[in-house]
């Protein structure tokens, strides 16, 4: 799950879908496009962003629902917080005798 992690974390436009779905949660696939367009002039189609998706989501950090015809896209920090976890607060090691 880890590789799964860093390869969608590698990619900068990846990243950004994050950073806006951390500022606004919840964007439907064309909402996060016009916001991609608008604040970073990143002019990709709408299949290209859905693939980025699909990678963010099976590392698991975008979980997406459906509400009728419209498909919502929300970030789940549970993976990162399991590698801070890992790395920055690992358990005190036993001590033995």
């Amino acid at each position: 799950m880890a590789e799964e992690l860093f390869k969608a974390l590698a990619d900068r436009t990846r990243r950004r879908i994050l950073d806006e779905l951390v500022e606004r949660d919840g964007q439907t696939l064309f909402e996060l496009c016009g916001r991609l367009l608008a604040k970073y002039e990143v002019g990709l189609t709408r299949q290209a962003v859905s693939q980025h998706l699909a990678v963010l989501e099976a590392a698991g950090l975008v979980r997406s629902r459906r509400e009728g015809r419209y498909k919502f896209h929300e970030l789940n920090t549970e993976p990162l917080e399991l590698i801070v976890t890992r790395w920055l607060r690992p358990e005190a090691p036993e001590n033995t005798p």
